[in-house]
């Protein structure tokens, strides 16, 4: 069987020094907001080319605190507008909710699976205030257009980078430093991620960073000196240590999936397949490589069938979960068209030429 993702087989080759990392951490006898995670924080700015990195327990508690420090700071108020892809994962749109804000549900170009600037700016009204730009299976979106589009109508804009870690644009601009905040995801199946839960927030505002680092651990400025309403939402010390290790490695994992995806989109030639946009740059570091298949049970019970393993990355769009009821009566036909007929290949940096190579004959056997 050719796992979707072999999580053991990503993380076995870091063993040694994991292990090193634990009994460091256990050795410190300094388990929460210890050297581990100012540490990371510090490597992970320099990675991302930001000013600050705060780590957090999750991709989707940094959000919130995102959200959150912006109301804070008066930036946002209760109420106001957030335009977001339609086809997101539904933590996106949690985030917006979780405090107060609205979300306006943005339907993505079929191709790239993302929002363009464009798209965003047909929805901007009197009561918009940010822009929550999704850089999904790890492509980013065309951030230069939607920060000048954000700027020019003086809009936060803000990253959802939880699959898009070491993607760069045309100038060298990283995820995470390509707008006014922005949102990682640690969950372990990431491009770089961590054996439990885990995720960052990166930054060149000042006062931002300062405010999420106060709201993430009660709202301190010191200890038991409580400045703001906050709550416990920090990183693990443990996580960032395993964080730092496997840093390391993320520039060649990302080339060697890459690499993966460069041999699907020349050699699957099956017309009932529509494969991904991808314009070899370093743009996508795919996290994920999303399919297209009118008959989607058919195609993954034969692949199922044919010893490989396949996903949904997400059978349900948001606005048609139940937890969203009061958005199930918008009509989003592109989202839709995407979440009915997506399937995600097997793509991970461990994965043998072997593999790939039976993946792509099995497909084209279809």
């Amino acid at each position: 069987m050719i796992k979707f993702l072999d999580l053991h087989k990503i993380n076995h080759r870091f063993e040694t020094d994991l292990k090193k990392q634990f009994t460091s951490f256990l050795n410190s006898g300094h388990y929460v907001l210890g050297e581990g995670v100012s540490n990371f924080e510090s490597q992970f700015a320099t990675y991302c080319n930001t000013k600050h990195c705060v780590g957090v327990s999750s991709g989707l508690d940094a959000l919130i605190l995102i959200f959150k420090a912006y109301i804070q700071l008066g930036k946002l108020q209760v109420g106001d507008q957030v335009l977001v892809p339609a086809n997101t994962y539904i933590a996106s749109i949690i985030s917006i909710l979780e405090v107060g804000l609205t979300p306006v549900f943005v339907e993505p170009e079929l191709a790239t699976f993302n929002c363009s600037a464009n798209q965003y700016k047909q929805h901007i009204t009197k009561k918009t205030k940010a822009i929550l730009m999704v850089h999904l299976y790890g492509q980013l979106a065309n951030a230069k257009a939607i920060l000048e589009l954000a700027e020019n109508n003086n809009l936060l804009l803000i990253e959802d980078a939880a699959q898009a870690h070491g993607a760069k644009d045309s100038k060298g601009g990283l995820a995470g430093s390509l707008s006014h905040a922005a949102a990682f995801s640690f969950y372990p199946s990431k491009n770089l991620g961590a054996l439990g839960e885990a995720g960052a927030i990166t930054t060149n505002d000042n006062t931002l960073a300062t405010v999420v680092k106060q709201l993430r651990n009660y709202g301190t400025i010191s200890k038991y000196n409580n400045e703001r309403l906050g709550v416990n939402n920090r990183l693990d010390d443990v996580q960032a240590r395993f964080l730092s290790v496997k840093l390391q490695a993320l520039d060649q994992d990302n080339q060697n999936r890459k690499a993966i995806a460069k041999r699907y989109l020349a050699n699957i030639k099956n017309s009932k397949i529509t494969l991904p946009y991808y314009d070899g740059s370093d743009n996508h570091v795919f996290h994920l490589f999303v399919v297209l298949v009118e008959n989607r049970k058919e195609f993954m019970d034969y692949l199922e069938a044919n010893l490989v393993q396949s996903a949904i990355h997400y059978p349900v769009p948001p606005h048609k979960q139940k937890a969203l009821g009061r958005f199930n009566d918008l009509k989003l036909p592109i989202t839709e068209k995407i979440h009915d007929t997506c399937v995600s290949l097997p793509i991970s940096p461990v994965m043998s030429e072997d593999q790939v190579k039976k993946v792509i004959t099995i497909i084209n056997n279809y």
